[in-house]
Parts: C-alpha cells; structure tokens; sequence
C-alpha cells in the first residue's frame, strides 16, 4: 500500500511520538522513510527602516546553527527507528514555511505516506500560531497520517 514514509520532525517530543507510529507501519508495510527537517531560510535581523544588524548572527552562523539543529532532531528520529529495526534517510529542505517545505519534500522524495505530529493548538493560539499540520492536510496531494 504505502512504500516510502515522510516524517517531518521539529526536535519535539510530540514529532518522535509520530515517528513511532511510523516505525511500526514502516515494518509492516516494508517502506522506506525519510526523516526531515524543514529549515526556514536565513532573514537578517532587522531594527527599523534601513537599519541591520549585519554583526548579530551572520547567514553564515545562521547556517551552521540551523543544520545541527536539523542534524540533532533527525538523530533523534533516526535512532527512535533503529531501534525499532527500521532505517531511515535524513533529509533538510530549507522553505519560508514548514508545510510547504514539507509538501515539497513529499514530491521531491516520491513519499507516498506523511506521518506528522500535530500539536493540537486551537482557538486564539491555533490562529495566532497557526497550524501546520492543518495546512499539510489542506494542500497535500499525498496522505497524511496526523499523531497526537
């Protein structure tokens, strides 16, 4: 049914619950997965009109923090299915937003499977914060499995 599993993490808890449920669908089904981390592209930092802060964080900096980051949370995922018996490739995609990014990843990778957490925010924060979960489900032409 499913052959290849994306499972886009952000470092929590929550998105290590989700790649548990796709460890165990990963071994029934024989699929591939593919952990990502989505991340967003460097912005310098900004104080008013015409006014950078070039000294604070250079895109550079910015780089090299932002893949260990992504290098540190996939670790996790990666050795949450290893033990599990299941192997996976790590993948980043830097994109302006997560859910594009991970749609993206979805099509560049041929995933047929999104296995995602969601952190269920509703009312003022769900607006405020906004979900990406929600908006995988909203644009994406693959299934999407949503853990809480």
């Amino acid at each position: 049914m499913f052959t290849h599993i994306l499972v886009p993490t952000d470092g929590s808890a929550l998105s290590l619950k989700a790649a548990r449920y796709a460890a165990g669908l990963a071994l029934e089904l024989t699929a591939k997965v593919t952990a990502l981390y989505v991340i967003p592209p460097y912005t310098p930092p900004y104080l008013g009109e015409g006014f950078y802060l070039n000294d604070a964080f250079t895109e550079k900096e910015y780089n090299i923090a932002s893949r260990e980051h992504a290098n540190k949370s996939m670790l996790r995922v990666e050795s949450l299915l290893a033990k599990q018996g299941v192997t996976c490739v790590r993948e980043t995609i830097v994109s302006g937003t997560a859910w594009e990014g991970i749609i993206k990843a979805a099509s560049k990778f041929k995933c047929d499977l999104i296995v995602m957490a969601s952190h269920g925010r509703s009312g003022l924060a769900g607006v405020v914060l906004g979900s990406q979960t929600t908006r995988v489900l909203t644009h994406s032409k693959v299934p999407v499995l949503v853990c809480r």
